[in-house]
């Protein structure tokens, strides 16, 4: 996705007329490209990467928590699911 989308959707919540899947979509894959960037920084920073002083594993674990217990990933997709199938996935 572009930087325009986000753009795109963030305006349209300001201006309260933005659908809750795009708001899924836009922070499903926001949240996502996160975490692979962080995971990313920590491999390229080899033994670092985990280390205290430079704070990427900080940055990784954090999102780990909001993909892990936030269902980051899982519910957004649930979500764009229903609006394309019409059914229900949770209650």
């Amino acid at each position: 996705m572009s930087l325009k989308a986000y753009l795109r959707v963030g305006r349209l919540v300001d201006e309260g007329k933005a659908a809750p899947e795009a708001i899924s979509l836009i922070k499903r894959n926001s949240a996502g490209k996160a975490l692979d960037i962080a995971r990313m920084a920590r491999d390229m920073h080899g033994g670092n990467g985990v280390a205290d002083e430079f704070h990427v594993i900080r940055h990784m674990l954090n999102l780990e928590a909001v993909n892990t217990y936030e269902g980051t990933h899982d519910i957004h997709a649930l979500i764009l699911g229903r609006a394309q199938t019409g059914l229900q996935a949770f209650f």
